[in-house]
């Protein structure tokens, strides 16, 4: 089968198109036929070597991905031939092996895919969906009624976002840097959107947030928008840092006035039972249509070394997915 694989670390340019052989699957393992991996912006940080998580080389890149289980091991129940499932780091916490045509996996890091999601969608679900969930509510505490303002809510985890908060009764302001992003945006749910290249955007963000900012902000680029972040903030709110990619200078005395809560975030740093809270609730919303995933750009797999710089380009709009 063919596999994207890195031999070194480094930028897009180190990528290469590998065949390798097919995997086979163990006790407790299935083999899916891949039909859609879905590119992260954490997929480039790992390539160059500077992620949390340093994988052995050579390494088959992607965390995500959706397909079609081909071959069910010993002692598997859950699933049969046929099935349609995805994978992601949420389960597992494997970031890696998803840009093939083929993947193994334990039959318990494998989640199944609604009929009515396609298989380009569920590729966008076991990073970008369980990173929006795990910000707004295990680290965010959303609550409805409030306020939540998405600084960058036009690319995957934005447009996720989005969604649960509408779902769980928030007022959504969503931010984004095009015309197309912010249309993509305002259809998506938001209630106010905002263009973030403007001058003074943040003075409409307290606007639209009545005045007194909101009580929410996931951070999407916090190198750049921290301390703009905790001027417009709500007192008492919370800032959850979900990207960043770089240093910020900030005055801490901005915390202390207004008691605010600034909270990082990894989903490498969740509980496997808090993981599978989320999968489950991700399901029933799935079925019942109050979520539907954005996928931007589909690009063959033989362009992944092109998607790793479309990823982390201005102008975000939905789900990057490669298809073998």
């Amino acid at each position: 089968m063919k596999a994207v694989r890195a031999h070194k670390f480094g930028g897009p340019e180190v990528i290469q198109i590998d065949e390798v052989d097919d995997p086979v699957a163990g006790a407790g393992q299935v083999v899916i036929d891949i039909k859609a991996a879905g590119v992260n912006p954490a997929d480039t940080y790992m390539l160059g070597g500077a992620y949390a998580i340093k994988p052995d080389l050579p390494y088959t890149l992607g965390a995500d991905a959706a397909g079609v289980i081909s071959q069910v091991g010993a002692g598997v129940d859950r699933f049969k031939v046929g099935d349609r499932v995805y994978v992601g780091i949420c389960l597992g916490f494997n970031p890696t092996g998803c840009y093939a045509e083929k993947l193994v996996r334990a039959h318990e890091d494998v989640a199944p895919l609604p009929d009515n999601v396609s298989f380009a969608q569920g590729a966008a679900l076991g990073t970008a969906y369980v990173t929006a969930h795990y910000g707004l509510f295990a680290r965010g505490d959303a609550k409805a009624g409030e306020c939540v303002f998405i600084h960058g809510a036009s690319g995957a985890v934005g447009t996720a976002a989005i969604e649960f908060a509408k779902r769980a009764g928030l007022t959504v302001i969503g931010s984004a840097g095009t015309q197309r992003g912010m249309e993509l945006v305002k259809s998506t749910g938001a209630d106010h959107v905002v263009d973030h290249t403007a001058e003074n955007y943040m003075e409409a963000v307290r606007e639209a947030s009545g005045g007194d900012g909101p009580q929410l902000i996931l951070e999407m680029l916090a190198n750049v928008n921290l301390a703009a972040d905790l001027d417009v903030v709500a007192k008492y709110g919370r800032i959850i840092v979900i990207g960043n990619r770089g240093e910020i200078t900030v005055n801490p005395r901005m915390t202390m006035m207004k008691e605010l809560d600034v909270r990082g975030m990894a989903i490498f740093n969740g509980s496997r039972e808090e993981m599978e809270r989320i999968v489950d609730d991700m399901a029933v919303a799935l079925v019942d249509g109050s979520l539907n995933p954005v996928v931007g750009r589909e690009m063959p797999l033989s362009e992944a070394a092109t998607s790793h710089v479309t990823v982390l380009e201005p102008g975000a709009h939905g789900k990057i997915v490669l298809i073998p």
